[in-house]
């Protein structure tokens, strides 16, 4: 449609557009494609909308099956594909998750409003691996989050984006209830210098994006469930890395 095709070019001059002085069409193009984004999102994070969506859908996903032991990231299966970089900034990221009724806690909101939060500035699909720590090869009833990072990376996986959390968010409305998915990503700082990471979840009172201890002595339960990316995918060097991760220090 003529209206798709318009969108595609407004939104790929939005964000270089509003910084250098875009001219007002363009900027007002920019506001009604995210806004025709938004309506076709609507209210689908509600918990009936919810789980009205992940009864029609006709391949209910879940992660929360036992996994056998990865070898390789090569082995793995895409548990699902996304897109990035269609939002031309923040505020309008803020407003669809709104806008489809998507829960957003505390901890998650103020780490979508840091300045290390970013967006892609092209479109692009990436593919998502779903792996819990048992599935790593860990066997304690607990593991460092660090611990985690590191196993993933030496078997071939890579950190997402930060972004992949509230674009999973919006792209996932069938989540089964009771599944938590933690965003395999380098922490952000709170204002108060606290890491966090974050976490798409369906806790049964509607589909939500919240934040988590993102230290790396954080222990996390062997069964968690992380979406990791597959480094062969070219994933851009500037990306996160496990070594990016912190240490709470005794006082």
């Amino acid at each position: 449609m003529w209206s798709s095709a318009l969108c595609k070019f407004a939104m790929s001059r939005c964000s270089t557009g509003w910084r250098r002085g875009g001219t007002f069409a363009i900027a007002t193009l920019c506001t009604a494609c995210v806004l025709l984004f938004v309506s076709e999102a609507r209210a689908q994070c509600s918990a009936r909308d919810a789980l009205q969506y992940h009864l029609r859908s006709e391949k209910p996903r879940s992660t929360n099956a036992p996994q056998t032991p990865i070898r390789s990231a090569a082995d793995a299966p895409v548990w699902k594909t996304i897109k990035l970089g269609n939002f031309p900034d923040v505020f309008a990221l803020f407003n669809a998750l709104d806008a489809a009724d998507c829960g957003v806690g505390g901890s998650a909101e103020e780490i979508l409003a840091r300045p290390a939060f970013t967006l892609s500035t092209t479109k692009r699909s990436v593919d998502l691996f779903a792996v819990s720590a048992a599935a790593l090869g860990f066997q304690t009833e607990t593991v460092p989050l660090a611990d985690i990072y590191d196993r993933a990376q030496q078997l071939g996986f890579q950190l997402a984006a930060a972004e992949v959390a509230p674009q999973l968010r919006l792209q996932y409305f069938d989540q089964p209830i009771g599944e938590f998915l933690i965003i395999g990503m380098a922490p952000i700082k709170t204002w108060r210098g606290e890491p966090v990471i974050l976490t798409v979840a369906n806790g049964g009172a509607g589909l939500i994006l919240i934040g988590q201890d993102g230290r790396g002595d954080a222990q996390i339960w062997v069964a968690s469930r992380f979406l990791f990316m597959r480094s062969r995918e070219g994933v851009p060097a500037d990306w996160p890395k496990a070594a990016d991760l912190e240490t709470s220090k005794p006082p």
